[in-house]
C-alpha cells in the first residue's frame, strides 16, 4: 500500500524529472503546431438521426487499442455516447425536448484551454501542448486519479486491470497501456505527428487538412469536423461562431474545444 509519505515522495522525484527532462513529445513543438488550436464540432441533429451508429466510437476504440471491458465502473472508453440529460447537464429528462427524449448524445475529452486535469496532476503526466491538445504520459502516471476527480466531463478512465488481456486484436500505431494509470482521448496525436514527419520528409509545409482524427474520418452522419479553432476561415472555427454553437458546462471557466451544435 502507498503511503502518505511515499507517495509525496514519489510526486517530489517526478516533478523533479520533468522540470529537468521537459514534457514528452512537446519540448519543441513546431511553430507550426504552435499556431494552431485544434477542435472537433459535433452536430447533434446529424448525429442522432443515425441512432445506434457507433462507427466513430469503434474507430476510436481500434486505432488506440482501447480494451473492452463489460465489467461495470472498469470500462475504459475514450468516446462514447451518453443520454442527452447526463451529456448536455440537463438535471430532468422531462426538461428536454420531446424529440430528444430517449436519444443520445457523443461524450469525449474537450481538450480545455483551462483543463482542471493539467492543474492537479502532481508528476506532470498530463499537460496541455502548446496546439491546445491535452495529453496524457501514462509513463509518468502513478495512478492516483486526481485528473479523474477534477474532470467535469468524465472524460478519463483508469486501467484496474491489464487493458492488453481484453484486446482481441491491436493496432500497431498506438502504444498499449498498463494496469493501474490513466489514459483518454488525445485527438488521434499520433496521426498529427505521422503527418508532420511525412511532411517534413517531403520538405514541404504541412497542411492541416492531412491532419483528421480516427472518428471525423469514420463518421458515417457527417455529423462531425475537425480544424484549426484560431484558423477564422476553417470550418469549425465558422461553426464555432453559429447561434446554434454550444460548449459543455460553459459556465466553470474550462472553455473546452469539444464543441456541439443544437438543432437548428
Amino acid at each position: 500500500m502507498i503511503t502518505r509519505r511515499s507517495f509525496i515522495g514519489v510526486c517530489g522525484i517526478a516533478a523533479l524529472a520533468g522540470r529537468c527532462r521537459g514534457r514528452p513529445g512537446d519540448d519543441n513543438p513546431s511553430a507550426t503546431v504552435r499556431s494552431r488550436r485544434w477542435a472537433v464540432v459535433v452536430d447533434l441533429a446529424a448525429c442522432r438521426e443515425m441512432r445506434g451508429c457507433t462507427a466513430c466510437v469503434d474507430a476510436c476504440h481500434l486505432a488506440h487499442n482501447v480494451p473492452r471491458i463489460a465489467k461495470a465502473g472498469h470500462e475504459v472508453k475514450w468516446i462514447w455516447k451518453e443520454p442527452f440529460e447526463r451529456a448536455l447537464g440537463v438535471p430532468d429528462a422531462a426538461l428536454l425536448p420531446a424529440r430528444f427524449r430517449g436519444s443520445e448524445a457523443l461524450v469525449l475529452c474537450n481538450h480545455c484551454d483551462d483543463p482542471p486535469c493539467v492543474r492537479v496532476c502532481p508528476t506532470g503526466a498530463t499537460w496541455r501542448r502548446g496546439d491546445g491538445l491535452v495529453m496524457m504520459d501514462q509513463h509518468r502516471c502513478i495512478g492516483c486519479r486526481y485528473c479523474i476527480a477534477a474532470c467535469p466531463y468524465g472524460s478519463r478512465s483508469f486501467n484496474w486491470s491489464d487493458p492488453r488481456d481484453h484486446l482481441s486484436r491491436t493496432s500497431s500505431d498506438y502504444p498499449t497501456r498498463v494496469r493501474g494509470v490513466v489514459e483518454k482521448c488525445t485527438y488521434c496525436f499520433h496521426r498529427l505527428k505521422k503527418a508532420q514527419a511525412q511532411a517534413e520528409a517531403e520538405e514541404r509545409d504541412f497542411r492541416p487538412d492531412e491532419y483528421i482524427p480516427a472518428c471525423v474520418e469514420t463518421c458515417t452522419a457527417k455529423a462531425r469536423y475537425f480544424g484549426d479553432l484560431d484558423d477564422p476561415d476553417s470550418t469549425v472555427s465558422q461553426l464555432a461562431k453559429s447561434p446554434r454553437a454550444f460548449r459543455l458546462q460553459e459556465d466553470i471557466g474550462t472553455r473546452p474545444k469539444t464543441i456541439y451544435l443544437r438543432e437548428g
